[in-house]
């Protein structure tokens, strides 16, 4: 079940994004441009690829205990809005074949980074053992699903396209997060597995779920607030026509 729901957060936080970058393009204004590519940003970074995340590490089952460390965690949440924000901003001046690619690749980049570094917050009593070809195999994945997602989703302002290329962009960050989990072996080195080791600014993967639900909250919040502030900014223009 959280592998389904980690689907579905990754294509409904794609989904959101594109609406917003929709937003941008008719923006007026450079205030009500900046704030809809925050909100784009913040969905598909920060709820299509980092709750995602999180929600497929809750489904691994592992007889060890496990805590994540908040620098980690946080700073890949920060990684992949920027890096969402780039690929997006690009889309949203121009759209031609090398934008496409230069966008896919940050897009790419941006789910890759997000999901080895969160990775690399792991705190449990081992190490990793990495398969280096699975681990390239991932970043081929999320470059190009993430470039055909985004030719999909901003060919056409049809809601049926902007559906689809949804679809395929929560593809392309469930593929590469799954093929990236293939590419770690999880080793125990501890006569105490059920013990995380002490460390400062750490959560309890027990906690997660919480920090998860306060992010994606967060996430609605903001893309609501982006609504609500475009139809007020447009009914405002309306009315001093």
């Amino acid at each position: 079940m959280l592998v389904a729901l980690s689907y579905l957060v990754s294509a409904v936080g794609a989904f959101l994004a594109m609406k917003s970058i929709a937003q941008y393009r008719a923006s007026i204004t450079g205030f009500d441009r900046w704030v809809n590519l925050c909100a784009a940003s913040v969905a598909l970074g920060g709820f299509g690829i980092w709750t995602m995340h999180f929600l497929g590490m809750l489904a691994l089952q592992l007889p060890l205990a496990v805590a994540y460390s908040l620098p980690e965690t946080l700073g890949s949440l920060v990684a992949a809005v920027l890096a969402c924000g780039i690929a997006l901003w690009a889309l949203a001046q121009k759209r031609s074949p090398l934008r496409y690619a230069v966008a896919g690749l940050c897009l790419g980049a941006a789910i890759c980074v997000m999901h080895y570094l969160g990775m690399q917050g792991m705190r449990f009593g081992g190490r990793f053992v990495w398969s280096w070809p699975t681990v390239g195999a991932s970043v081929a994945v999320a470059v190009v699903a993430a470039t055909l997602g985004l030719v999909l989703g901003f060919q056409t302002q049809r809601l049926a396209g902007r559906i689809l290329g949804a679809l395929v962009m929560g593809a392309a960050v469930c593929a590469m997060h799954y093929t990236g989990m293939a590419a770690a072996d999880f080793v125990c080195t501890t006569t105490s597995p059920t013990l995380v080791p002490p460390g400062q600014f750490q959560v309890r993967a027990t906690d997660m779920p919480g920090l998860i639900a306060i992010i994606a909250l967060s996430v609605f919040a903001l893309v609501a607030v982006d609504r609500v502030f475009t139809r007020m900014s447009r009914n405002m223009l309306a009315g001093r026509a």
